[in-house]
């Protein structure tokens, strides 16, 4: 079946669709690197009760994998606002934009932090964005936020401004 609307006049993206978003999940390495949950699970185990040991192993990293996967914040862009964890702030609120590589995201967040900052930061992710903050009532002068996607982010940010 075909439709009758051309593509060009489809309705715009409501507020609460979010124009970027994303889970800041542990990759697949740090996941492979939990499997050895399993075998020292399993030592310990093994002299109180040598048939359970294995399934307790696996089950300790099951409950790890899980909690990993549940606690893992979301940022995302929705309408005018910014929402990074629990935290968000209106985009008209947010001032200049850096993109940040590994390094300058080590120093950002190591000598170069100012201690008010807001930070939204998973040690397995090595990019970022540093947005400054011009709320003059908000203590935090910027937000420093880890992404896989810096440039995507940046844009959304700015596309939302407009």
């Amino acid at each position: 079946m075909t439709s009758d609307v051309p593509a060009s006049s489809a309705a715009p993206a409501s507020p609460a669709t979010p124009a970027y978003r994303e889970r800041l999940v542990p990759g697949p390495g740090l996941f492979l690197a939990l499997l050895l949950l399993v075998p020292a699970v399993a030592l310990i185990t093994t002299p109180i009760n040598a048939a359970l040991a294995i399934p307790v192993g696996v089950l300790v990293f099951l409950i790890a994998a899980i909690t990993l996967l549940l606690l893992a914040p979301t940022v995302r862009v929705v309408g005018d606002r910014l929402v990074a964890g629990h935290a968000e702030i209106p985009v008209a609120q947010l001032g200049d934009m850096q993109l940040l590589g590994s390094e300058a995201l080590r120093a950002a967040i190591g000598p170069g932090l100012d201690a008010r900052s807001f930070l939204l930061v998973r040690g397995w992710i090595h990019r970022g964005v540093k947005i400054d903050n011009i709320d003059p009532a908000d203590p935090a002068p910027y937000w420093i936020i880890t992404t896989r996607h810096p440039q995507k982010l940046a844009d959304a940010i700015r596309a939302a401004r407009s």
